[in-house]
Order: C-alpha cells, then structure tokens, then sequence
C-alpha cells in the first residue's frame, strides 16, 4: 500500500559482509599460525609416518577388499579398479569391469557397489574426499562394459529387479526423495517417495532374500518404513507401519514373514548398529541417523504388518546389546556385547533353538562381510580392536561352529594387556572403560595415557584398529576408552542418560573415568591426553573448561565446540534434526541456558589451560569453521590473560594450535586421512 515503509535488507546485508570478513581474517591468522609451527615438528613427523607406514604394510596392507559372490561369480574391488572373476579360477586373471582414473574421476573413492539380480547391470557411488554428496555411475555390464547412465548427488541405491534401480537425492545433508528409474524398453525417471517432515532422513534397503526394496525414513527417535515389491517394482510402495512417535524400526524378510528389530514393547536393553557394507571408509556422525537402538525381534505376516499383529521372536537379557543383525534362509546371526565382551547367538528357524558362541576376550569391534546369496551356508566377519589388526573369521551352519580363517596370517600383539573397569559417576552410575596397556610397562603411573571420549547420538566410541593405537602401545603409552552416557554401549537409556536436559551426564562420568584411571595408577594428570572428534569434543571441550588439572594436552578433530549458536542457526542444514539430540533452545528457554552451561565456547575463561591441537576442514558441511576459529581465538586469549594476571615468572602458556585442511571431509576415516592426521 502507499506509504508503507519497504523493510531494508541494508543491515542484513551488512551484518553478512562484516561476518564473512571476521572469518576470513580469522582463517588467515590460524592459517599463519600453523604456517609458523609446524616445521617444529617436522623431524618427529617424518619418524612417527615412517612407523605408521610401516605398521600398515605389516598388518592391513594385503587384508583385500570384501568379496561379492553371484553364483559362479566373484566381484571385488582394489585401486580403484572393479574386478570380476570366477569364483573357481585364479583372481589374476579377473577382468576389469570399471576404472576410476579411465572415466576422470582422479581424485574419488568407490564407495558402495550394487550388482542387478541377472547381473546386467552394476551401479556404484563414487565419492571425493572435498563433498559430502555422491556421483552414482550405471554400468551395463557383458563383454564390453558401457557407461549407461549418471546420477549426480545421489546417497544411497537399490536394484528393485534387473533393470529397474531406487535411489536417493541428497541436497544440503538430507535426503528426502526417492527416485526410481529404468533402463530397458521405456526408458524413464519418476519421483516414488517424498519426506515432509525435515527431521526425518531417507535411504533405502534391499531384503536378504531380494523380496522386497525398504523406504527408510528414520529421526533420531521415529522411523517409518515402506516395502515395495520386488516382483512388481512399478506398483506403490506399500506402508509396514505408520510412524509412532518413539519407536524405530528395521524391517527384514523370509517366507512371507516380515522380521522386525524394534523398539516397540518390553524394554531389553539392546542397541544395532545396520551399517552398509560396502560404505567404504565410512564416518560414524556421517550415518548417525540409520543407527537406532532396537529392543527386540519380532515377526509379523506380510499381508497384516501392523505393529498390532507383530509377535516376540526373540529377546534378550538386560544391558546386552545387539550390535549387528544378519538374515539367512533358515537362520539369522545376532552380533551382541554384553559387559563388553562380544559373542553371537545364532537363531535356527528349522530347529527352533539357539546356540550362543563365546568369541575371542581380545576382541572390541564386529564388521559383516557382505553376503549376496542368502542361501549360503557360512557366515563371514572380521573381529579387531585399536590394537589388534583385522581377523577374519567364519560360522559354519551345517558345522555350528567357528573356523578361524588362516588365508592370511594376521599376527595378534600378545604384549598387549586388556582391562575393563567401572568408574562410579557423580550419581553412583557404574561406566564402562576399556584400557589396553604394554605388558612389559613399570611403572605405569609415570606413562602417558591417551583418553577416548564421544558420548552422543547413541553411538558407540569407534575402537576398530587404528596403526597409531598400535604405535602407542609398543612406544609404552596407556590407552583408556571411556564408554560414557550419550554414546549406546549399554542401550537405549544410556543414550537417552546423556542427550538433551542430560548431556551434563556424560561430563560428570569422563571426569569420573579419568580420575578413577589415575587413583587406579595409570598415568597422573600431566601425563595425561584427551582425544575426541566430531561431537565427542562437546564433552571433551567442557571437561577442559571445569577440569582443566584433569589433563596436560587435547586433541580434537573436527569438534563441535559452539553448540548454542549452532542449534539457534535454523538455516544450517541439520540444525532441524539435530534438536532431537541436544534440545531446541529457540523455543525453550530452560534449554537455552542448560546447553550454555556445558557449551564449550560459552564457558572458556581465564584459567590455565592443557595444550590443545585441533584439525579443521575449510569446507566442513557439518561443523562450520566458523564456530571453531571463534572458539580457537577465545581459548587463546583466556589462556594468555590467565598467564598475563599471574606475577610467577616463566609462567606455562599452553600451545593452542589448529591445522585448517583445505580439503578432506568430516571426520574422513581412511588410510591417507589417517596417516595425515
């Protein structure tokens, strides 16, 4: 209307500009700062490279890639390259079926393979280490295999029948869509599913039996879950269960049966982890979002799938989690830790029983090898810890037992102690802490001791091989693993002990880990290091705001340390889902001052500070570098007036150092990455 003042976006604009400055004046400075540095530590760098590289051409560099067996035929990946062979021939003389550097994708990673059910076609992802989103190639495959088709931004895809492929979209760290398309005939694309509801995000799976194709749509704390037919993949998805607020979901299939790891009904207290197998050098905050803590196995018919006719199949003692799950024509495998020691009970639908199977004390991490035939009659895994290399093992069905598999001679460190121990938190809770240590160490509470923390979105603290762990060790160092609430070592409760209103929960008990580590005898507090990545360094970073005497040094990589501004930036791509996590401060006021309480930026004061060196990603999609840089100069400048107001002379200043890496992802997990790191 006349006269109506016209709002200006002047200010706005303004505001912007002076913010992008602030942080490219920042960069610049920490950028200069490590630029000065690091040459102090060139010499120590070229000698612990030197031993990693050396470690991982001892133990991991011939271990091979997972094998993808279709009848007769093998398929595998290596450098790159994707081979098929004969399963009764040679693998040297496999052909090359697909070549990264052939098609220009120098500087990518395969990431995830699928093969069509009459093998005609073969879809992969191809990811690089600078983006969060995925380029899915189409091969038609025979005797001159072609390029047929590519996807751009694609996350996860499934063959629904042997030229009809799902998949999904994603866009700013969501994926809401699902697409299907087609190869043969009528060639065509068309949308199939669409999530309304930004907290929820979608992938897609395919049945052991290839029967159905699931539509997952999962949040933190809710899933939903659509089965299309794979013998009629153009009709509608068809619904397994509305969407109950609390309640997750899986869903697998055998003889009509649906069979459902759930959440719903009686509380036993365990935890699965439905990874892909064939996500490569995967990140655990990456796929926080697929991995929900279920209670029990049910069944339900196919035709009447409601949670109204779902039927106990199997459930378990209390505070034993199932870490992964695996379905077979007449048996399934349930992977379970109980007081951190890990076995499996295997669940025969023929005779109704169950054997359970004792698996080595060494052992801290399962990995499922892919099996594509569900018929087949032996289940293959590999077992590891931060210090003991993969070993690959297998159950036999018609034997019921375990063979340890002796391809390749994996020599277990038999120097190495394991200990478990149960610190008593701030309100009597016992938590877990695993401590592995050389047996030849004396004197152990003058070693150094490096401390693992995570404690969020009910995942468990990563405890797979790792070559430095090894170096440690052998170099006389103490590693001690703190399995606090927040993380889903003990099940859902421990999750929901340490999330939201309770996140102070999981400081109260790294604090009490530590210090019960050191009463025990293991290391003192200047000997001592915190090592945390991703939302591990909330805790990590508020434990260095209330107990900074605790520790000498900490490491983070990519941390979240700015939780408060974070979770008020709506326009931030996980901002949305993420309030199932830590709370919605925008809307709750008690929320709002509760994280500022433990928020590790909001709480830096001058104080004598441990040294602390953290790795950044200029192009982070999930931790901006923004609230890092910020937290960096905060801490940095507490420490130099704590240091400035004390009249002692030759008083300790921390280093306070950050590495910017221009390129690298969150929190990437590979050898190269690692080595860097």
């Amino acid at each position: 209307q006349e006269g109506t003042k016209v709002p200006s976006k002047r200010k706005q604009n303004t505001s912007t500009v002076t913010s992008d400055l602030l942080h490219k004046k920042l960069l610049k400075s920490e950028q200069g700062n490590w630029n000065d540095i690091s040459p102090t530590y060139k010499a120590m760098t070229k000698r612990i490279k030197e031993k990693l590289e050396e470690l991982h051409n001892m133990y991991t560099l011939n271990s091979g890639s997972p094998r993808m067996r279709f009848g007769e035929n093998v398929y595998f990946e290596e450098n790159g390259c994707i081979f098929l062979a004969k399963a009764d021939d040679d693998e040297g003389n496999a052909n090359i079926l697909f070549s990264i550097e052939d098609l220009g994708f120098s500087n990518a990673f395969i990431q995830r393979i699928r093969i069509s059910p009459d093998q005609s076609y073969m879809a992969i992802s191809l990811k690089s280490e600078n983006s969060e989103e995925a380029t899915c190639i189409i091969m038609k495959l025979g005797n001159f295999p072609v390029v047929e088709k590519v996807i751009p931004s694609v996350f996860s895809f499934e063959w629904a029948a042997n030229d009809v492929l799902y998949y999904t979209t994603q866009k700013n760290l969501k994926c809401q869509n699902v697409f299907m398309t087609t190869f043969t005939y009528q060639k065509h694309t068309k949308l199939v599913y669409t999530e309304q509801d930004a907290r929820f995000f979608v992938d897609l799976y395919c049945t052991k039996d290839k029967r159905f194709l699931t539509i997952n749509s999962n949040s933190k704390t809710t899933s939903e879950v659509w089965l299309v037919d794979c013998r009629h993949p153009f009709e509608s998805p068809a619904l397994v269960q509305a969407r109950t607020t609390g309640v997750f979901y899986h869903v697998e299939h055998r003889k009509e049966q649906l069979y459902i790891l759930t959440t719903y009904g009686e509380p036993a207290e365990y935890k699965a982890i439905l990874t892909d197998n064939y996500i490569h050098r995967i990140n655990l905050d990456t796929y926080c979002r697929v991995v929900h803590i279920f209670l029990q196995l049910m069944k339900a018919p196919v035709a009447s799938s409601g949670k109204e006719n779902w039927q106990l199949v199997y459930a378990l003692e209390k505070k034993t989690k199932l870490v992964d799950f695996e379905m077979f024509s007449d048996d399934c495998i349930l992977f379970l830790k109980n007081a951190g020691h890990l076995y499996l009970n295997v669940i025969s639908f023929v005779s109704h029983s169950v054997q359970s199977i004792q698996l080595p004390t060494w052992a801290c991490e399962f990995e499922l090898e892919s099996h594509p035939e569900h018929t087949t009659s032996t289940c293959y895994f590999q077992l590891s810890s931060p210090v003991h290399p993969p070993k690959r093992f297998a159950y036999s069905f018609k034997e019921n037992n375990l063979i340890e598999q002796a391809v390749q001679e994996v020599p277990i460190i038999t120097n190495c102690h394991t200990t478990r121990l149960l610190a008593k938190s701030k309100d009597e809770t016992l938590v877990p802490i695993t401590v592995f240590h050389n047996k030849n160490s004396k004197e152990l509470h003058r070693r150094p001791l490096l401390v693992h923390v995570y404690g969020a979105y009910g995942i468990d603290l990563n405890m797979s091989f790792k070559e430095e762990k090894l170096m440690l060790i052998e170099k006389g160092w103490i590693l001690a693993y703190c399995h606090v609430r927040g993380g889903g070592e003990q099940g859902l409760s421990w999750h929901r002990d340490g999330c939201q209103h309770n996140k102070l929960k999981g400081l109260h008990d790294l604090r009490a880990c530590i210090m019960l580590l050191h009463e025990l005898g293991f290391s003192q507090p200047k000997h001592t290091a915190l090592a945390a990545a991703s939302a591990g360094g909330v805790l990590a970073g508020a434990l260095c705001n209330t107990d900074p005497a605790l520790i000498r040094a900490m490491v983070l990589q990519a941390p979240f340390v700015d939780v408060l501004n974070t979770m008020m930036k709506t326009h931030l791509p996980l901002t949305i889902e993420e309030q199932e996590e830590w709370g919605n401060p925008l809307e709750d006021e008690k929320c709002m001052n509760y994280i500022k309480s433990y928020c590790p930026y909001q709480n830096i004061k001058p104080q004598c500070y441990p040294s602390v060196f953290i790795t950044a990603y200029e192009n982070d999609e999930r931790i901006p570098l923004t609230g890092i840089l910020q937290y960096v100069q905060k801490l940095r400048k507490a420490a130099l007036d704590h240091a400035s107001r004390k009249s002692k002379k030759g008083n300790w200043i921390p280093n306070i150092i950050l590495d910017v890496q221009a390129n690298g992802s969150h929190c990437d997990s590979s050898w190269e990455h690692s080595l860097n790191e």
